[in-house]
């Protein structure tokens, strides 16, 4: 081996396996520190880019899911009042019964407080189905309400708003109606069953909205936690691997440095050459 003082190649060649190697372990510490093989779009660009890709979907997949969340409330709000309407109807329809069948006026009087009081507990019902400022009772909702079902925005789940006014189309009992006489309480009855049936009909479709709903949170869930997974897939470091190479490199940093130590001694061995004896 040729001895050189200008130029120590075996310190050269040391430094740039040293230097390698730290670049190596910095790279390592990172993806253990962070968890991740892919953290910026030096890392890998085209995996960076898909990603990122995947994490917008993942974020708009959480504001679908908010909508979805008060689009549930609101209908369940909604079917919970109609359910509780359809109660109150059937309450009413045995107090008419009762009334057709009166024989003195002291009974019908007392029928005919329970009917009005429970005409306005239906006007209460129906007016107290409020979710954030939306209800699907009281008519108000004509156009329905849409929210957003998926992540580019392309599709949406409506929500479609009844009218259970008393006097209406669905709820045919008028607010003033009464049973104070056995012939007002047979003409009461038919409205009341028409009532009845079509309040149990409009229930059961609000029922297939909320249902609807339900499923499709389900599912945006579901999609969710897949994108999720795959972004970790892509993106995610192998943690015990990187822990087993990161001490495998920190070991190799070591002996590197060792060398380079006897490289930069080896020209001093040139000075021994002019010792005298």
């Amino acid at each position: 081996m040729t001895l050189n003082v200008n130029n120590n190649s075996s310190a050269l060649a040391a430094l740039a396996v040293l230097n390698r190697t730290t670049a190596d372990l910095a790279a390592t510490n990172q993806r253990v520190s962070s968890q991740l093989k892919v953290a910026s779009a030096k890392d890998n660009a085209s995996v960076y880019t898909v990603a990122q890709s995947q994490r917008a979907d993942v974020a708009a997949l959480s504001a679908v899911t908010d909508g979805l969340n008060r689009a549930q409330s609101i209908s369940d709000v909604g079917v919970s009042a109609g359910q509780s309407v359809s109660d109150l109807l059937n309450t009413l329809k045995t107090k008419v019964l009762a009334a057709t069948n009166a024989t003195d006026s002291t009974s019908l009087s007392a029928l005919n407080a329970d009917f009005q009081s429970t005409l306005q507990r239906i006007q209460q019902t129906v007016q107290a189905a409020s979710f954030n400022g939306s209800n699907l009772l009281d008519g108000s909702l004509t156009g329905g309400m849409g929210f957003m079902a998926s992540a580019d925005g392309s599709s949406n789940i409506t929500l479609t708003g009844l009218n259970l006014s008393l006097g209406g189309s669905t709820i045919t009992v008028p607010a003033n109606g009464d049973i104070s006489t056995v012939t007002n309480a047979n003409a009461m009855l038919s409205l009341v069953s028409a009532s009845i049936t079509n309040v149990n009909s409009a229930v059961a479709n609000l029922g297939s909205q909320a249902d609807q709903i339900t499923a499709h949170s389900t599912f945006v869930s579901k999609l969710s936690d897949s994108l999720t997974i795959g972004i970790g897939g892509l993106v995610d470091a192998d943690v015990a691997a990187e822990s087993a190479r990161l001490t495998a490199l920190q070991v190799q940093q070591q002996l590197a440095t060792q060398s380079l130590s006897i490289a930069n001694q080896s020209p001093s061995v040139l000075l021994s050459l002019f010792k005298s004896g």
